[in-house]
């Protein structure tokens, strides 16, 4: 992923052709969670992103499969939403969360390839059935035998 210094014109590149303007994507530095000591309460090195997916620059048919897709981090509003907080610098935080945010955004531009449905062989059917008389065959032996068939 690249940083700030080598985005041209504040964009977020998700494929060459396509990229997201930073002003999209609301980042906000937080507190951080977890054990830590003096620094994890006094530096703001977690990072809140919150981007808004119907009011984005994407293409329409990326933000319908985007809505569509059952993801918690979405929330009613259509907004994403995410906390980087897994390393200590709030810049390589910062990075994570916009690497997420590309990783989250990617697979909604791929076309689903359609799945073709087959049929079963005919010498897959008759193994099938075989199997199923060879089965009901050793089940038949088990049972108990009867006396009027002497």
């Amino acid at each position: 992923m690249k940083t700030d210094q080598s985005i041209p014109s504040e964009q977020l590149e998700i494929l060459p052709d396509l990229s997201i303007p930073l002003a999209e994507v609301e980042l906000n530095a937080i507190r951080a969670q977890g054990a830590g000591g003096q620094n994890v309460n006094k530096v703001s090195s977690a990072i809140h992103l919150r981007f808004d997916i119907a009011n984005s620059s994407l293409p329409g048919f990326v933000k319908q499969r985007l809505l569509e897709g059952r993801d918690r981090r979405i929330t009613r509003d259509g907004v994403f939403v995410l906390k980087a907080q897994q390393f200590r610098t709030q810049e390589k935080n910062r990075e994570d969360a916009l690497r997420r945010l590309i990783e989250f955004v990617v697979p909604a531009l791929k076309r689903q390839v359609r799945r073709v449905p087959t049929r079963p062989t005919r010498s897959s059917k008759k193994r099938r059935l075989d199997s199923k008389t060879r089965r009901g065959k050793i089940k038949s032996l088990r049972r108990r035998v009867s006396s009027d068939q002497d």
